[in-house]
């Protein structure tokens, strides 16, 4: 396990009060890196417990890297399951498309995590490193007394409003739907089912259990936000021509929740005056490429590395966000892509599938020498 004291060895975070708002895992990471590097550190969450609407996610070595840097390691092997391989389906045949290794990944491993699990992991190590927790506390970013106030309260957040003024979202004509069912003989690896217009990820969690994402193109409206039930009829309704296999699984689903998939702008202003913003407060991603929280995560270190480096919070502020855009612009093209990679149909789909099935039999280590710059990233070093 890396020292986080070793890391963070600036000293300048030394005595500094740090309020961060929004107890979700961008504001537990902030919260606890700060703590770690010397910092006076109080979280505000609105609600009156630290839950996650909700299931699934993935923590890429990238994220990880970061988490074990803060004395995390063992608690994210007890709860999470190391991923064996991500799998490409044909959703309308239900055979694989291809297979690619995540045994060759650096190290730490590519882990699928459920949300609650994770947010009490990083709840436990705030409390340790002596952050004051404070639940059911609806607070304002300009009405802080701190030294700086971190905004992490997500795609609703007032932090980034006070920072960039409103900016509105716009519907990408895609919904998403998700679930959770009982695997408990569930292999450990994520699958793609992917068919024109749509596609379905699965893949396990703890308690037996297999986390479900669904997305369909179309032109009917649905609100932004995961907390949203629909019937689950729906769901399967819009995988009516998929494979037995997938029916299977969709027809497992008891309770589903439905949410409009949004496109926001990468907020222009990232911090002044001592007030900043991360994760999806500053960048919202669309789910297509797994990095929504680990890119949260890895802003988090990265925010507290460069204030812990610098006396001056503006200097470091502005540092933060010169680091922190271009890996995010890149992140998020990436997961535009896939939304489009996913869903193809006709002649271009059957290229992009016969593709697939080349690199996987005559060069199994091409896709992941093509996501280094992602999973390899280390903002350790």
């Amino acid at each position: 396990m890396i020292n986080s004291e070793k890391i963070f060895s600036g000293g300048s975070n030394r005595g500094r009060r740090i309020c961060v708002i929004g107890g979700g895992i961008g504001g537990l990471t902030a919260a606890l890196a700060f703590a770690r590097s010397g910092a006076e550190v109080e979280l505000h969450e609105q609600a009156p417990a630290l839950t996650e609407v909700g299931a699934g996610l993935q923590i890429t070595p990238n994220g990880a890297r970061a988490l074990e840097a803060l004395g995390l390691g063992s608690a994210l092997d007890a709860v999470g399951i190391v991923a064996h391989a991500v799998e490409p389906m044909d959703a309308v045949t239900g055979r694989p498309v291809t297979q690619f290794d995540l045994s060759g990944l650096e190290q730490p491993p590519y882990r699928f995590f459920h949300r609650a699990d994770l947010i009490e992991v990083l709840a436990e190590g705030c409390r340790q490193a002596g952050v004051n927790l404070r639940l059911g506390s609806k607070v304002n970013a300009t009405d802080m007394d701190a030294d700086l106030v971190v905004g992490a309260e997500g795609i609703h957040s007032q932090t980034r409003v006070a920072l960039n003024g409103t900016q509105e979202p716009f519907f990408t004509g895609q919904v998403a739907w998700r679930a959770v069912v009982d695997a408990p003989d569930a292999d450990p690896v994520a699958r793609i089912w992917m068919a024109p217009g749509r596609h379905v990820v699965t893949y396990p969690v703890s308690g037996g259990r297999l986390n479900v994402v669904a997305v369909q193109e179309r032109q009917q409206w649905a609100a932004e936000g995961w907390a949203h039930r629909d019937e689950a009829g729906n769901l399967r309704q819009a995988f009516r021509g998929a494979s037995g296999r997938l029916k299977g699984i969709l027809g497992q689903v008891e309770e589903v929740h439905l949410w409009g998939l949004f496109r926001h702008p990468v907020a222009e202003n990232w911090g002044r005056n001592g007030v900043c913003i991360l994760g999806d407060a500053a960048h919202p991603t669309l789910p297509f490429l797994a990095q929504g929280a680990n890119l949260a995560i890895e802003d988090a270190f990265v925010l507290t590395r460069c204030c812990d480096q610098s006396s001056d919070i503006t200097a470091a502020l502005r540092n933060y966000e010169e680091l922190r855009k271009p890996r995010v612009n890149r992140a998020i093209d990436a997961a535009n892509a896939n939304a489009r990679n996913y869903h193809l149909s006709g002649i271009a789909r059957t290229v992009a599938h016969t593709g697939l099935k080349v690199m996987g039999k005559i060069m199994p280590n091409a896709f992941m020498g093509r996501m280094d710059w992602l999973y390899g990233y280390d903002v350790t070093k």
